[in-house]
């Protein structure tokens, strides 16, 4: 089943990446109970949203101060019932222009079939740590 995991984890991020990036589209691999936790964004720092509305307005907050986002995933690690997955992007600020370039990285953990937990880390090495797997 793990490699299952990994490739709903591709394909939810593929499908983003080739679409509307403000669109995550159709959430269904996602139980309806899911918490999700982000690390990334100060003013996300412990926040957590539940259920699959909360993911949507979870990614539009992250996605809302950004006129242009480039993106792309640069790996995927099995890790039983967790997926890691480390991604790259470059945004541009609406309104001040300003550019970040950031590495970061998600753990899914998956009960049933389906995402009941993920949380976002700004360091892809402390995403493997907590789920268990090294560098």
């Amino acid at each position: 089943m793990s490699q299952e995991n990994v490739e709903i984890v591709r394909a939810l991020v593929e499908d983003v990446l080739r679409g509307d990036i403000a669109d995550l589209g159709d959430l269904s691999f996602l139980d309806p109970e899911i918490v999700y936790e982000d690390e990334i964004l100060p003013d996300h720092v412990g926040e957590t949203y539940r259920g699959r509305d909360g993911f949507r307005k979870a990614w539009a907050r992250a996605i809302e101060p950004w006129e242009t986002i480039e993106a792309r995933l640069e790996w995927t690690r099995d890790a039983g019932d967790e997926v890691v997955s480390c991604h790259w992007s470059r945004m541009r600020g609406k309104g001040s222009g300003v550019e970040a370039e950031i590495r970061y990285a998600y753990v899914w953990r998956f009960g049933d079939g389906k995402v009941v937990y993920c949380k976002s880390y700004a360091d892809p090495g402390k995403a493997l740590t907590a789920a268990g797997l090294r560098e």
